[in-house]
């Protein structure tokens, strides 16, 4: 590191080596306490606040103090918490939500110093982002999603419920909607976060390695199997795996994972020996399953398998509102690690365009538009064309409905979020008729959320 960096520690030092090789680094370590729960002064130097929860053993008085540091230190700004805790830790309710609802990552004991340096690098890294610009702490959350509108808070409610028990899910939504990303967020809150996330392409892979690559095999089981392999199921033992575009799986390979769904057992390639594996199940599909279960080119008795509990990403045009946070964010990532440009932020037609073009390739285009852009950019702010959209008509009034219906939906979403979805008092605050309510949310593609009466 350049300059001295604060790591607030909670709720104690790191053992003695640790902590002489992180001063050797150059971070500056600050022990705090119950009493430090009052405030804390960071070192000259600061570049992001960044905190270590070291944890030696999971005892209920240290839970208490360190609660009482997560929840009561004052400091400049937002901390980056991260843990090292004994493995016995995660496996007590208590010392888990701690982990969950408080850290941004963590690791268990024993831990290589290396892998130390990498957790607190992370946290750094993001701690400095953050310190750069408020746009990203409050649009930014601990399941890895950005955006306020009445979409995502639906969805991150569904996340939350969903990741609570071990039952499969099926994802649907258009190719670039975040699917994997709400895979990993279901992962992270769910009592399986400590073990491997394993995610697969179903439509990637050659069609005549697939059963292997899912399966594993014998040595000798084909031609160049020179030695045995575990699948991918099995890599996912104890954790989660998530099947990607699975519309694309041919049939008689469906009929295998309908046998490990119902069974949680495999059987490799070359093998007549069955595996109990325990994996949880996370598939996900850019097409219709059910059209594709009538016209028989998808097992129906799959399907109901893994739509137990159904999860439906929105497009990102069903929410416009979060555009201009999503556009923030992907600039700072683009904008990471590059010295030799002078972009700051966007011209105000550039954010028209983005708030006005379609976005068939939803938040992955979005994604790559900015990339473009930070390379093709030669102002200080990026313009229409540097993402490679069209620019504002001569008369500005494509640029001005934009604005209008953002603020518009906006209105919509902020008040039903205020009265719980009840049309009725969200039409009361807005001004307007319950039907004139009803037919801005069609508008504005909120129709689909359960609205109170």
């Amino acid at each position: 590191m350049a300059a001295t960096q604060t790591l607030y520690c909670c709720p104690c030092l790191p053992a003695a080596h640790i902590a002489q090789q992180l001063r050797l680094q150059g971070w500056h370590l600050i022990a705090t306490s119950e009493d430090a729960a009052g405030a804390a002064s960071p070192s000259a130097g600061l570049q992001g606040q960044v905190g270590l929860v070291w944890l030696e053993e999971p005892l209920a008085p240290l839970l208490q103090r360190t609660l009482q540091c997560l929840r009561g230190l004052r400091t400049p700004g937002p901390i980056q918490w991260v843990g090292v805790l004994p493995p016995e830790a995660l496996e007590l309710g208590a010392w888990r939500e701690l982990v969950i609802n408080h850290l941004r990552d963590h690791q268990t004991h024993p831990l290589p110093f290396q892998g130390l340096e990498q957790l607190l690098a992370s946290a750094q890294r993001r701690a400095s982002l953050l310190l750069g610009g408020g746009a990203l702490t409050l649009a930014d959350d601990e399941l890895g999603m950005i955006g306020q509108s009445a979409a995502m808070a639906a969805l991150r409610q569904q996340i939350r419920k969903v990741a609570q028990v071990d039952a499969p899910v099926l994802i649907s939504g258009e190719s670039g909607s975040g699917k994997e990303l709400a895979a990993q967020a279901i992962h992270q809150q769910s009592r399986r976060a400590t073990g491997a996330f394993v995610a697969v392409n179903c439509g990637a892979i050659a069609p005549a390695l697939i059963q292997s690559e899912l399966f594993g095999h014998e040595r000798g089981s084909f031609t160049g199997a020179t030695n045995g392999r575990a699948g991918l199921i099995e890599t996912a033992a104890g954790g989660t795996l998530f099947l990607d575009e699975i519309g694309d799986l041919a049939l008689d390979l469906q009929a295998n994972l309908l046998r490990f769904l119902q069974e949680h057992t495999i059987q490799k390639v070359g093998s007549n020996r069955t595996l109990q594996v325990d994996a949880r199940v996370i598939a996900a599909s850019h097409i219709d399953l059910a059209s594709a279960v009538a016209s028989g080119r998808f097992r129906e008795d799959l399907f109901y398998r893994l739509s137990v509990l159904p999860l439906h990403l929105p497009p990102l045009r069903e929410r416009l509102s979060d555009i201009p946070a999503l556009a923030r964010h992907f600039l700072r990532t683009s904008l990471a690690g590059l010295s030799d440009t002078q972009v700051e932020g966007f011209s105000q037609d550039a954010l028209s365009a983005l708030l006005t073009h379609p976005w068939p390739g939803n938040v992955r285009e979005l994604q790559n538009r900015m990339r473009r852009a930070v390379v093709m950019a030669d102002q200080r702010l990026i313009s229409a064309a540097d993402l490679g959209l069209p620019g504002p008509q001569d008369d500005a009034a494509l640029a001005l409905e934009a604005v209008r219906a953002l603020a518009e939906r906006e209105a919509i979403e902020k008040a039903l979020g205020r009265v719980d979805q009840n049309m009725t008092h969200a039409a009361r605050l807005l001004g307007v008729s319950r039907m004139t309510l009803y037919r801005l949310r069609q508008k504005h593609g909120l129709a689909d959320y359960p609205i109170a009466a």
